[in-house]
């Protein structure tokens, strides 16, 4: 399908829905999106497969090819790429928007420090019962989705984040509200390099890494789809990438010994039939560590300039550095729409910047 035109001046908020197969649970989306959409914002459609738009919607909605066979960071990737709004907002095929759900998280972004604002995803049986509330990255390099605390399935989704519950590093890739300025810190969008699997624990720590701030509103919800996590091979392997690319900011030593508690659990979980393959594919993850040399000096790099940002604050009298200690807190500028995304480059993107 040939890409639609774009409109003259940039919205507010891009909403990028990424349809990597599913043709169905798209069709879902869109209707959702479009009888609840709200002003001053244009809606993308990232395509990983045929569709033949039935509904003639191609003037309210414009479509876009991700690459053959791209799977959801893929398609995430091509819509942000060719969105426009200062705010993007991710809803993957088969997750439905509510009412109003994005209007509280575009005023959040009205705070320059807001990189990133976490939706709650609610059972499609119950919408009081919360399943997603954005990811975080253990110690050992272990994804961690925060609505599987155990508190978090006592509480209602009304009642907002419960007491003791770690707030997430960032939204989960299937549903989450950026600023567009995060897809440039990989230089081309989200990295693939952990997969669909552990894409969206990565990009979170990038953005903790560059001082970006995520938000989780409890006053914006949509409704999840059913996930399926490959197992095996493939989960072992995206693991493995996960915390090699994470280790930056962190104690080497605790690092290590943490990740290999975390290898065991993760051996023992997939027992019986999937712990061998799971092993073998941390090995092949283990002994490509010298590719992620490059991640590291990355990330040691977006600190760095973070910190000299926080110290710049401290001087004005915004920051001071016991907050930014504590925090990681910087904010972004964004000066322009966002662009097509290039070709790789070789530098290192700029760290969240503080907004003029």
């Amino acid at each position: 399908m040939a890409e639609s035109g774009r409109a003259a001046q940039p919205p507010r908020l891009s909403i990028v829905i990424p349809a990597p197969r599913d043709t169905a649970a798209l069709e879902a989306t869109l209707v959702s999106v479009l009888e609840r959409r709200p002003d001053d914002c244009e809606i993308v459609v990232a395509l990983g497969c045929d569709y033949d738009d039935p509904w003639n919607i191609a003037e309210e909605v414009r479509f876009v090819r991700a690459p053959r066979g791209a799977g959801l960071v893929g398609c995430i990737n091509s819509g942000a790429a060719a969105s426009a709004g200062h705010v993007v907002h991710v809803l993957a095929a088969g997750w439905l928007a509510t009412d109003g759900w994005t209007d509280v998280p575009l005023a959040r972004f009205d705070d320059d420090g807001v990189a990133a604002v976490v939706p709650l995803g609610v059972s499609a049986d119950d919408s009081q019962r919360v399943v997603s509330a954005g990811v975080r990255c253990g110690h050992g390099g272990r994804r961690i989705e925060v609505a599987d605390d155990p508190r978090w399935r006592k509480a209602r989704a009304g009642d907002g984040a419960p007491a003791g519950v770690r707030a997430p590093l960032g939204p989960v890739l299937e549903a989450g509200f950026w600023r567009s300025d995060v897809f440039t810190l990989e230089g081309t969008g989200l990295a693939t390099a952990c997969g669909d699997e552990c894409a969206d624990a990565d990009t979170a720590i990038t953005l903790a890494r560059s001082g970006g701030r995520t938000v989780l509103e409890r006053h914006s919800r949509v409704v999840a789809a059913e996930r399926r996590r490959p197992g095996g091979f493939r989960a072992g392997l995206t693991a493995e990438r996960l915390f090699w690319r994470s280790l930056a900011g962190q104690s080497f030593v605790v690092a290590i010994v943490m990740h290999a508690l975390e290898v065991v659990r993760h051996a023992v979980a997939r027992a019986p039939l999937a712990t061998l393959p799971a092993l073998l594919g941390r090995l092949v993850g283990l002994v490509t560590v010298g590719g992620y040399l490059t991640r590291y000096l990355r990330l040691r790099r977006l600190m760095a300039a973070a910190a000299r940002l926080t110290q710049t604050d401290g001087i004005d009298g915004a920051t001071t550095g016991a907050d930014a200690a504590t925090e990681e807190r910087t904010t972004i500028r964004i000066d322009a729409a966002h662009g097509v995304a290039g070709r790789p480059h070789s530098h290192v993107a700029p760290p969240l910047r503080k907004s003029a």
